[in-house]
């Protein structure tokens, strides 16, 4: 008998050429040459797994690249709405001053409806405005980058 190594080699071998020659068969290579048709396979898909790897990488930055491009954007749009707050805001103390000037000191009492209709709308402005930056607010945080 031979060393116990090359038998176990021999029958490795013979079980690879066995396993190789099902695969390729049903593969549609034909089975006369295993070796040769499944070398060349293996070789196509670790090559196509290799190009398809950077292509993974490069998605994945040119995805991150868009979120920060779309982040950017949300906190631009993000300050104006918060700007718009701020003169929302300061229209409501403006026409409060109005209201107190038309009714009290220029006892023009038919335009303080009109006015408080204003005063009224410009506060629903800014409630619907706060809590839309509220909103947006959580949306860029969403947005940002754990790290």
């Amino acid at each position: 008998m031979g060393d116990p190594r090359n038998v176990a080699h021999a029958k490795k071998v013979s079980q690879e050429k066995h396993h190789k020659g099902k695969t390729s068969a049903k593969g549609g290579t034909p089975a006369s040459e295993p070796g040769k048709k499944t070398q060349s396979a293996k070789e196509e898909q670790t090559a196509a797994e290799k190009s398809a790897s950077p292509k993974t990488g490069e998605a994945a930055k040119t995805d991150q690249q868009p979120d920060a491009a779309q982040l950017e954007k949300s906190l631009a749009v993000l300050s104006k709405l918060k700007e718009l707050e701020f003169h929302s805001r300061a229209n409501i103390e403006k026409l409060a001053e109005l209201s107190l000037t038309i009714e009290d000191e220029l006892k023009q009492k038919s335009l303080v409806g009109s006015i408080g209709d204003v005063y009224s709308a410009q506060e629903a402005f800014h409630s619907k405005i706060a809590a839309l930056i509220e909103a947006y607010q959580a949306e860029c945080d969403r947005l940002k980058p754990a790290g």
